[in-house]
């Protein structure tokens, strides 16, 4: 998959991370597997990216609080 693929389905997962917080979860992985081929290029991740993942780091490590 060519580098700008990954960009635009990086960019595709935000959008319906937002517009569909349901299915949040599995976005969440699809965003990281989406990551990690971002460094299959050799290429580190934009700050903007890497900040976004230890956020997703945080918010998913932590245990769940609504019960």
């Amino acid at each position: 998959m060519a580098f700008e693929d990954i960009q635009a389905e990086i960019a595709s997962l935000l959008i319906r991370m937002n517009g569909q917080p349901g299915d949040i979860h599995e976005l969440e992985l699809m965003l990281r597997e989406k990551l990690n081929e971002y460094r299959a290029f050799g290429m580190p991740l934009p700050q903007d990216l890497a900040d976004l993942e230890a956020m997703l780091d945080q918010k998913f490590s932590e245990p769940d609080r609504r019960g």
